[in-house]
Order: structure tokens, then sequence, then C-alpha cells
């Protein structure tokens, strides 16, 4: 908590400081109210006299009208610095999560992640908020009206000194053991956010295999479980306010008990008694108020180290004083691979089993690569290294011949394009999710993106145009118009190296034949212009999709399989003849056409007519 408010607080620093102070004010009155009506009762009501009951009382209304004027002053710094801290607190999260890399994102969880910028800012809010108002109100008044008893009799004041300790006994045991109990119930809602996501984004899956009472049923343990804990927490903490009463009350007893006694003799007036019974009483509430503070603090104190988790997290990939890389002349770009991999591993996490394993290949400018394999072999992590994503663990990875970690990370993903696995979209409109990589593209440049991604078809239908809305999600559109909207997006702005991550499968073979065409015609006719030709790396399990790729490489468990065209690995390559039997007719398997195995990067494995790394092909 300390370390945030070093980091946020600093712009508030005043209000932080006039809060607390007029709340000290505030105090000061509440301290001198007793006082005063002691002197009412001693001087009005028991010598009868009507005008001093009169003025006494007069000025216990002015004290009360300026404490609570200085009380709302207060107030309003307590609220410009919680609401500002939270919504600072919450920026540099949002700022900060958006600049960690897919392995740090893996690590917290997206729930997670959620969990802290709302729940976990909120409970700091409130402390903060309490602090500035309450923090020095109740430790203040504990300590002025034990010293304020104690100036006005010394054997009362005994009483003091056994009830304080009793108070502070019960709170310690109670605390002791709620603390751990705080710690797990940020984690358990954490678990409640998880299943809530799942739920709601697979709302659809959910239904069509009839699992909503098995949803319901894993949400209502989830929230059982944080139920019980907090029901646990709160038996715990609800035995603060009846035992510390309980001790404040015996107190008062004792107090009236002996100071009758004190006033028979006439040792004390019965104002002065009055006057060390209201002490007793904000002494013994105020420690119960500190309690509930602490309890308050706890709380944030787990959220705040949550949140201090995630901002202290430094990123694994950044791009800190790497100079722009100069892109290849269009008329000199033979020498320069568009993409080379030498001998490049991935895992994710230290211990963990590689992920993608000694990859080596090496693709020239203009060329297409095909990546084919099955379900877990790799692909996605494969093509995350190029951007960036990920890091690989081991070896290199290069675009445009300079090596990934070199490039600033902006222009790195401006000449690559990614269209990911799963077609994504924000509310808003047509336009506003196509000019993500470029906010400057005219209509023009985005109807030409929508042309080659085969979507101007459904777009020129819509009156809106390109100022059609896209609603959460994209959930107004089918999961192939999505795809060739998010295709469509990666397009605009001229990349030199286009990656299409499996983003072509609830395509019909005939659109995705047709985007095909539409791209290697793009291709060619950025060359043709004196630009650079677009390179493109396709990852999908259709071998259709892949089979016209100048190079295809085939992954199997993270490893390079084969490496060729489609006839030579059909020729040569085991997993690929099974993966190509299992998909196209027997009139096209045996149609088959020879050709020559392209160059490949010194170190790959290689074979006369085919390259195959795996035993067996």
């Amino acid at each position: 908590m300390i370390e945030l408010l070093r980091r946020f607080g600093g712009k508030f620093r005043r209000y932080m400081v006039i809060g607390p102070a007029c709340k000290l004010i505030e105090v000061i009155f509440d301290l001198l109210t007793p006082l005063v009506i002691a002197q009412m009762i001693d001087k009005g009501i028991g010598a009868h006299d009507v005008n001093a009951v009169v003025h006494y009382g007069m000025v216990l209304g002015a004290m009360a009208v300026i404490g609570i004027s200085f009380t709302l002053v207060c107030q309003k710094m307590a609220a410009l610095t919680s609401q500002g801290m939270g919504t600072d607190i919450r920026g540099a999260l949002y700022q900060h999560i958006n600049k960690l890399s897919y392995a740090e994102l893996d690590r917290f969880g997206t729930p997670s992640l959620i969990t802290r910028i709302t729940n976990d800012v909120n409970q700091v809010q409130l402390a903060v908020a309490l602090g500035v108002r309450m923090l020095i109100r109740w430790p203040f008044l504990a300590a002025g009206s034990m010293v304020a008893a104690l100036a006005i009799d010394l054997k009362l004041g005994i009483i003091f000194l056994i009830c304080t300790p009793a108070i502070g006994l019960v709170f310690w045991v109670v605390m002791a053991r709620c603390i751990p109990y705080y710690k797990q119930l940020q984690a358990k809602l954490d678990r409640i956010a998880l299943i809530c996501r799942e739920g709601l984004s697979g709302a659809r899956v959910v239904r069509a295999f009839v699992r909503e009472d098995h949803e319901r049923e894993r949400f209502a343990q989830a929230a059982d479980d944080q139920a019980h804990t907090a029901i646990a927490v709160g038996k715990l903490s609800s035995i603060l306010n009846p035992v510390t009463f309980l001790v404040m009350n015996l107190g008062v007893c004792a107090i009236l008990w002996v100071g009758g006694i004190q006033v028979n003799v006439g040792e004390l007036t019965q104002g002065q008694v009055m006057a060390f019974v209201n002490y007793m009483t904000q002494t013994l509430t105020s420690i119960v108020y500190v309690a509930n503070l602490v309890v308050v603090f706890t709380k944030s104190s787990a959220s705040a180290s949550r949140i201090n988790e995630v901002l202290n997290c430094v990123p694994s990939i950044t791009d800190g004083g790497n100079q722009p890389v100069a892109l290849p002349e269009p008329g000199n770009v033979a020498p320069v691979p568009a993409l080379s991999f030498d001998h490049a591993s991935f895992s994710f996490g230290v211990g963990a089993a590689n992920a993608v394993s000694d990859v080596t290949l090496e693709l020239p400018l203009g060329k297409t690569l095909g990546i084919i394999g099955g379900t877990g072999s790799g692909k996605s992590t494969l093509v995350s290294l190029i951007p960036r994503l990920y890091d690989a663990s081991a070896g290199s990875v290069s675009v445009m011949g300079a090596d990934v970690r070199a490039w600033p990370l902006d222009q790195l993903r401006h000449v690559v394009a990614t269209v990911p696995q799963r077609a994504s979209l924000v509310s808003g409109t047509i336009r506003s999710n196509l000019t993500w990589r470029d906010e400057s593209a005219t209509d023009d440049e985005l109807w030409a993106a929508l042309d080659m991604a085969q979507a101007s078809e459904f777009m020129r239908n819509k009156p809106q145009g390109l100022d059609a809305p896209v609603e959460a999600g994209g959930k107004n559109f089918s999961g192939g118009q999505r795809q060739r909207l998010t295709i469509a997006r990666a397009l605009v702005g001229s990349p030199q190296i286009l990656i299409m991550d499996d983003s072509a499968s609830a395509l019909d073979f005939k659109t995705d034949a047709a985007l095909r065409h539409a791209i290697r015609e793009r291709s060619m006719r950025g060359a043709a212009k004196g630009g650079l030709p677009l390179t493109t790396v396709i990852v999908s399990q259709r071998v259709s999709t892949v089979r016209d790729a100048d190079v295809i490489c085939v992954l199997d468990h993270g490893s390079v399989a084969g490496l060729g065209t489609h006839d030579e690995l059909y020729a040569t390559c085991q997993l690929y003849r099974e993966i190509c039997q299992s998909q196209l007719r027997r009139e096209e398997l045996e149609g088959q056409r020879g050709s020559t195995a392209p160059a490949l990067a010194p170190g790959a494995p290689t074979a006369p007519a085919s390259v195959c790394a795996k035993e067996g092909c």
C-alpha cells in the first residue's frame, strides 16, 4: 500500500494534508465537547442557572457547526484523493498490461487481471478514502480522550489501563486469524471471474451441448466456496464489536460505580464524572473503529500487493534503444530473406518442454510459406515468434535480414501484419476496426483491402457501408465474415509480411482459394510497381490451403518433420502424405506434379528432392 501511495499519491499530496488537518480540527472540538457538557451540568443544571445552560448550549451548537464544516471539507479531500488515485492506478494498470508480452499475460491470466483492475483497485480506493477521513480521527481521539480523562482523575484512569489492553488483546487474536482469509478471498474471486468469463463468452457452446446445469453447478460451487470463506472471516470479525463494546460498557459501569462514590465524598463533581464517562466511551469506541480500519487496510494491503505484482512485472519483450531498421531496396531484394529461423526454439516457462524445437528455415521475399501439422504441433507458437509476440528461448528469428530483437516493436508490427487464429473485432464501426494499422487510410484503401479479403460483397449490401456498426466481439457477423474482416484489417497499411494463422478456417474452399489468389496478385502488383512484394505465411490444417505455397513446413510436436514443396513432401514425408491422404481425393493424389526444392538456409536438413527431418519420412 505504501508503494502505491508513493507512486500515485504525489499529485494528491495537498489533499492528503488538508483533509486530515480539517479532521484534526473536528477531533479537537470533539475532545472539548465533554468539558463543555461538564460545565453545563455543574454550573447550569446543578446550580439551576438557565442562562448558563443556554450559554453552554449555544457554545455546543457553534462547535457542532464548525466541526461539520471542517468535516465536509475533509470529505471533499478524501473523495478527490481516492477517486483520483483509483483512476490513475487503473490507467497505469491498463497501460502496463498492454506492454506485457504474451508470456506475462499467460502467467497472470485474463480473469485475474480483470479482478485486479476492478475489485482490487476498489479496495485500495476505499482504504485511501478512509485513510484521509478516519486514520487521524480515531487514533487521535482515543489518545486525546485518554489524556483528558487522566487529567480529570488519576484514580479512575486505572480503569482505562485495564480496559484498553483487554480490547487490544481481543483485536490481536481476531485479526491474526482473519488476515490469511482476506488473501484467500481475492484468489477465490479470481476463480469466480474465470468461470463467469468462460460461461458467458461460451454461452452458445454451453447451450449447444445442453451444459447449462453443469455450468450453473460449477459457478455455484465457486460462489459457495468464496461465500464460505467470507462467512468464516465474517464470523471472526463479528466477534470484535460485541466483545469490545462489552468491555467498554463494563468499564463505564465501573466508572459510574467508583465515580459515584467520589461524588458522595466531594472529590469529583457530577459533571466531571459525566465527562469521564464520555471520554471513556470515546476512547473505547475509537479503538473499535481503529480495529475496523485495520480490517479495511488489511484487505487493501492484499489488493495492493496484487496490483504491485502486475505493475512491477517487467515485460520480457522490450525494444529500448532499438533503431529503425532499413528495409531492403526494391531493386536489390534477392540477397535478403523475408524470414529466417536459425535453430529457433521456444518453451512456455522454465523447465517446460519445447513448444517449438530447433526450427531452421528461410523464406525469400515475395514467396509464400505454408505451415501445416496436427493440433498442438506448435504452428501458432512458431508464427508468434515472427512479430515477437514471444521471444525465442534459443536460436534466433530474423525479418528482412535483421533479428527481431533489434527491431523497434512499432516498426516490426507495422511491417508484419498478423491475422490471429481467433477472429476478434471490437465495438464500433467497420471503419474503426479496419483502421487499426493505419488511422489515415482512405475509403478507397479500405475497400481495396475488403475486396482482397473477399469481404466487399457482404459489406456492399450494408446501407451504412464502412460506417456499419460492429457489436462487441463482432457478434453481429458470422464466423466467416469476422475472419474476412480481420484479414482486411491486416491488409490495410500495406504490410510487407502477412501472417494468416489458420484465419480462413471458417471460409468455404472457393472463398479460400479466391483469397489466396488475391493475395498473390497483390504481391505481384507490388513488385511490378517497384515496391516490395508481399511475403505470406499461411498456417492451416487444410492441405488445399498450403499446397500451392513455395515452401511448406510440416510440424510435428514443435519439430520440423518436413520442408519443401507439396510434391516433394508427398513423395518423401510420411506425415505429410498421411495428411494429404486424409483430405484429398484419389484423382488429386494421382496428379502430383514434379517440382524443384527451394533453396534452404545453412544448417537446414536437406535431401535431393525434399527435406524431411523426422525419421521415417
